[in-house]
C-alpha cells in the first residue's frame, strides 16, 4: 500500500484540485489553508463555525479548497499548498510508514463514523446488506477509509460484493447517474439530493452499521503545528463551538446558517442532511482522538490488507491542545 499511496500523492501533487474557497486571500497571515477531502454537510461544524465568526471571533479567516480524495488532501499539505489536510487518518498512516522526514500529525478529529449513505436504484423499504452479494458496488478508492469501512461491514456480514475501483471520487456520482454499478455510496447533501431527484434512493447508513471509527481529522506538518500553534488552537476552538452549537440547537437554525456553503442546494435539503447525520452522533465533542478509536481503525485498514505495519499512536497523534480547548470550551 505504501508505494501505492505515495505514487498517487505524486501524481496529485502534479494537478491539485482548483480552490472552493469562500474566505481569505492567499499569503495573508491571518489566513488558515484548509484541503477537505470532499465538501459535504457531514463537516457541518467547520461550515458553521465560520458562518457564526468564531474564526473572524479568533482572528483568522478560512480558505477552503475541496480535494477530492485524501490522496489529493495529503498532495496539497505536502507540497505546501494547504496549510493543513481535513481528510481520514489514514493517509497520515500511510505517509508516516513511507517515511517523510516532516511526516503530517493528526491533531484533531471532527467526525466519529462513516459519512456516507447508500444509494440504489429502486426503492427497497425494507433493504437487505445482505442482498449485496455479488451486486457491483462504486464505495470509494481502494485504500480510503470509505471503501475500506465498506469493505469492512461486508466482511462482517459475510457478504461479497464486486467492488468498481477505476472511478476517481470526484466521479463516483455522475458515473452512478450514467449507469455504472447497482448501488453507490454517496456524502450528504448529494444523496437527499439525488433521491429527490428521483434519480436514485437511500436505502442504508454506512455509519450506522461500522459503528465508531475515527473518520475524518485535521492534519498538518509537524513543522506547522510547531511554528503556529496560535492558529492550530484557533481552528480547534472554532470547530468545538461550532459543534457544541450544533447540538444545543435545532437542526434547521443550523441549516439555515449553512446553506449558503451548498450553491444549488435547499435549506429543506440542508436540514434532512443534518437530521441525518445528528441522528446517528456524528460529531465528537472532544477533538481530540482517542487511542482505542486510532487502533480499531488500523484494524480495518489491516483487514483491507492496506497497511504494511502498524502505527504508533503517540507517534501519529496530538491530544494536549484539543482536550485544553474542550474544557476550556464546555466549562463555560
Amino acid at each position: 500500500m505504501k508505494k501505492k499511496f505515495l505514487s498517487c500523492i505524486l501524481a496529485a501533487c502534479i494537478s491539485l484540485a482548483l480552490p472552493f474557497a469562500f474566505t481569505g486571500c492567499k499569503g495573508n497571515d491571518n489566513v488558515i489553508k484548509i484541503n477537505e477531502v470532499t465538501h459535504s454537510v457531514f463537516y457541518a461544524p467547520m461550515y458553521l463555525a465560520d458562518a457564526l465568526g468564531y474564526f473572524e471571533d479568533e482572528g483568522y479567516k478560512i480558505e477552503l479548497e475541496n480535494g477530492g480524495g485524501a490522496n489529493n488532501t495529503m498532495a496539497a499539505v505536502l507540497s505546501g499548498a494547504a496549510d493543513i489536510g481535513f481528510c481520514g487518518p489514514e493517509a497520515a498512516i500511510y505517509t508516516y510508514i513511507g517515511g517523510d522526514e516532516d511526516a503530517p500529525k493528526v491533531f484533531g478529529q471532527m467526525t466519529n463514523r462513516d459519512g456516507s449513505f447508500l444509494v440504489g436504484r429502486t426503492n427497497e423499504p425494507n433493504f437487505d446488506w445482505h442482498s449485496l452479494d455479488g451486486k457491483d458496488v462504486l464505495a470509494g478508492r481502494p485504500g480510503g477509509v470509505p471503501m475500506m469501512t465498506f469493505q469492512y461491514v461486508m466482511k462482517e456480514l459475510g457478504v461479497k460484493p464486486n467492488y468498481i475501483t477505476n472511478i476517481d471520487f470526484n466521479f463516483m456520482t455522475s458515473s452512478f447517474q450514467g449507469g455504472t454499478a447497482d448501488y453507490c455510496t454517496m456524502f450528504e447533501p448529494v444523496a437527499s439530493d439525488y433521491e429527490k431527484a428521483g434519480s436514485g434512493y437511500v436505502v442504508g447508513s454506512v455509519g450506522a452499521m461500522a459503528g465508531e471509527i475515527p473518520y475524518t481529522c485535521y492534519i498538518a506538518k509537524q513543522s506547522y503545528i510547531d511554528a503556529n500553534g496560535a492558529k492550530i488552537e484557533a481552528l480547534l476552538r472554532a470547530v468545538t463551538k461550532a459543534t457544541k452549537y450544533i447540538y444545543e440547537n435545532d437542526t434547521l437554525t443550523v441549516a439555515e446558517k449553512i446553506v449558503g456553503y451548498f450553491p444549488n442546494t435547499s435549506v429543506d435539503s440542508v436540514k434532512t442532511s443534518l437530521d441525518s447525520y445528528k441522528g446517528i452522533d456524528s460529531w465528537v465533542t472532544n477533538m481530540a482522538m482517542k487511542e482505542s478509536g486510532f487502533n480499531r481503525l488500523q484494524d480495518i485498514i489491516e483487514s483491507a490488507g492496506e497497511l504494511s505495519q502498524r502505527v504508533k499512536f503517540s507517534d501519529l497523534v496530538l491530544t494536549e491542545t484539543a482536550n485544553k480547548i474542550y474544557t476550556e470550551v464546555y466549562a463555560k
